[in-house]
């Protein structure tokens, strides 16, 4: 019985020697530094936070105090200056009336005896183009004619109603009694007059700055 042989060759051997191995892990460089992880920034200790709030804070209330302040002020400045009702009340109706009464009846009383006296009178309640036109108007009409026919002049104002009235003007209707009397004649004469006196507030006064007959 012929005895078989294998035919295997050396390097078919089952579980030959040699072993395959991964790459072997690639190791730093001795000159190479590893990169450091970044650290967090350090916090802040607690009291300086507060101490940032808190300096917020007060700086918020400050504005808040600094507009408040500034409110009161203009409110304050509306209604105690400016306010338009407090401006025309009753008060300063009854003012109105009151001055345009005096200026009227300054403006239409005089005597030929007192004539510089009264013109300076009648001046001190007028303002404005009117008093530029009352100074011509008494010195060369009136003047003349009281000193020619020694003429006297009273004014009685009867009634006096506030027509239009703003802070800073106003219209009054006048009625007034007029009595003259000349040299040449002793019996007086008598005129009932309306006027439209118009005034302005100049530095706190009122004045009269037209004066109309109607």
């Amino acid at each position: 019985m012929t005895e078989h042989v294998s035919d295997l060759s050396a390097d078919d051997e089952i579980g030959s020697t040699e072993t395959e191995f991964d790459d072997p892990p690639i190791q730093p460089d001795a000159g190479e530094e590893l990169e450091e992880e970044p650290t967090a920034a350090p916090r802040r200790p607690r009291w300086t936070r507060t101490r940032r709030a808190l300096n917020s804070r007060a700086l918020s209330v400050t504005l808040v105090l600094l507009l408040l302040v500034s409110g009161g002020a203009a409110t304050w400045l509306y209604f105690k200056q400016y306010r338009p009702d407090q401006q025309t009340d009753p008060a300063v109706a009854r003012e109105v009336a009151h001055t345009a009464s005096d200026a009227t009846v300054a403006l239409l009383s005089y005597s030929s005896d007192t004539l510089d006296q009264d013109f300076a009178t009648a001046r001190s309640y007028l303002a404005g183009d009117f008093l530029s036109y009352y100074n011509d108007f008494s010195q060369q009409v009136v003047a003349p004619a009281a000193k020619q026919k020694s003429l006297k002049t009273t004014a009685h104002v009867t009634a006096a109603a506030v027509s239009e009235l703003q802070p800073y003007s106003a219209v009054v209707l006048v009625f007034v009694d007029q009595t003259t009397k000349i040299k040449d004649n002793p019996q007086p004469s008598l005129a009932i007059r309306s006027v439209l006196v118009r005034m302005n507030r100049i530095d706190g006064k009122w004045l009269v700055t037209k004066f109309t007959p109607v």
